[in-house]
């Protein structure tokens, strides 16, 4: 009598690519019980499991099972289909060969967002990557509000080329994308290092600031900004200049503007998040030190740099204390954080919106530009166009499930911030 020990191959040994398979797809109404009783059936079969993907979709689900053939093949194919009958699942046997699975290469990941996501941007972006020779192995979908999601494992395609081409064609379509490497390389401990003034916050502190000096100061300092943005004054000009229009400011004026500043939706749940999977948060800012280092203790932020205002009997003097954090001082800071943490440049992401950020963009692992001026965007590893800064997260592969099932654990009692009101009072 043949016993399952005489079918089964020896422990260690992979079944040759002439060995005789049959690939099992089964698809229907979920429920539960359905993969136990497919696996059911194929205990009497006496064969080897080589391959399981299942995938439920609005309680639809697609499970494929491939196996060794064992010494009953059609008995075995006929006996899956009647459990699957019987379950309420059609299902197909396919005979064949070996396992054709092999080991991928050059795998990348790559992460399409919109808010909507339109059908013509997802067929643009994969007619890009079949156009190039390369396969889409998986496709999940990582989070679907305030922006659907969607990760695509790619595998034999050139990282540069294909970040290139599938970011100019998710454009075209209103869509997001980036292209990052799969496996290890995206796992581990990581700095994510964020420009503050319409990054971390919806405000530009240096206007707010203005705003309390009056009408007159207003004007300056806008005048004086547009005049660096055609490029007539470099950013330490025009922050000295500006800062000259607030001198006689009492400091007091300075918790009042902090009051007042607006964190960009997502902010929070980005930072809360990152703390809690072990990647330190910094912040670099050309702003000033009175206001974003208490909104870095509020919101836990590890490192933190910005100009510093000079201060003098209890007055702003219209001076800036020491070096001014302009374009190479950012990306320093970068550089510094990262070597303080351990970690090589590699393991960086730097989100900025301007062009005072691009150094230190280009000095990151994953430089992304958010909610950008044009040549940012162009410039960039990726970018971002939707409001909402935790979508940084889905760019990680970090799904909005797993966010919101981390709140829901340890009892989080902190407002999702995606949608809700974002003055930083909300943090203290």
């Amino acid at each position: 009598m043949t016993t399952q020990q005489d079918v089964l191959p020896p422990a260690g040994r992979l079944p040759s690519d002439s060995a005789r398979t049959v690939l099992f797809t089964l698809t229907g109404p979920d429920r539960p019980g359905v993969t136990t009783a497919v696996f059911g059936v194929l205990i009497r079969s006496g064969v080897e499991v080589l391959d399981v993907e299942q995938v439920v979709v609005r309680g639809h689900l697609t499970l494929s099972v491939l196996v060794t053939a064992g010494q009953d093949e059609s008995g075995m194919i006929l006996a899956v289909r009647m459990a699957g009958s019987d379950l309420g699942l059609s299902v197909s046997g396919e005979p064949g060969t070996g396992d054709n699975s092999k080991r991928r290469r050059n795998r990348l990941a790559v992460t399409l967002l919109g808010a909507p996501l339109l059908p013509s941007a997802v067929a643009g972006v994969t007619g890009r990557i079949a156009g190039h020779g390369a396969n889409i192995d998986r496709i999940r979908r990582i989070s679907r509000f305030p922006v659907t999601t969607i990760e695509l494992d790619v595998s034999g395609g050139d990282g540069e080329t294909l970040r290139r081409e599938l970011a100019a064609e998710a454009m075209a379509h209103g869509a997001d994308l980036a292209v990052s490497p799969a496996g290890l390389a995206r796992r581990g401990r990581r700095v994510v290092v964020m420009d503050v003034d319409s990054t971390l916050i919806q405000d530009e502190v240096i206007e707010l600031l203005a705003a309390h000096a009056g009408p007159e100061a207003e004007q300056r300092v806008a005048a004086v900004t547009e005049r660096a943005m055609r490029g007539e004054l470099d950013f330490a000009q025009s922050l000295h200049e500006r800062v000259a229009c607030l001198a006689g400011l009492p400091e007091s004026v300075l918790g009042e503007v902090y009051a007042a500043v607006r964190l960009t939706r997502g902010a929070r749940t980005l930072v809360r998040t990152m703390r809690r999977l072990g990647l330190t948060v910094g912040v670099v800012s050309g702003g000033f030190a009175e206001v974003v280092e208490p909104l870095a203790r509020d919101l836990g932020i590890t490192h933190v740099l910005a100009n510093r205002l000079e201060i003098a009997d209890g007055r702003l003097t219209g001076r800036v204390l020491g070096d001014v954090v302009d374009r190479a001082g950012k990306a320093a800071a970068l550089r510094r954080f990262a070597e303080l943490e351990g970690l090589p440049l590699s393991r960086t992401v730097a989100i900025g919106d301007g062009a005072n950020d691009l150094d230190m963009l280009a000095a990151a692992g994953l430089g992304v530009a958010f909610n950008a001026k044009p040549v940012v965007r162009e410039q960039a590893d990726t970018s971002l166009s939707v409001p909402y800064l935790d979508a940084v997260l889905y760019l990680l592969g970090i799904p909005r499930s797993e966010i919101e099932d981390a709140d829901e654990a340890l009892d989080d009692t902190t407002r999702d911030d995606t949608t809700g009101d974002n003055t930083t009072g909300g943090t203290r």
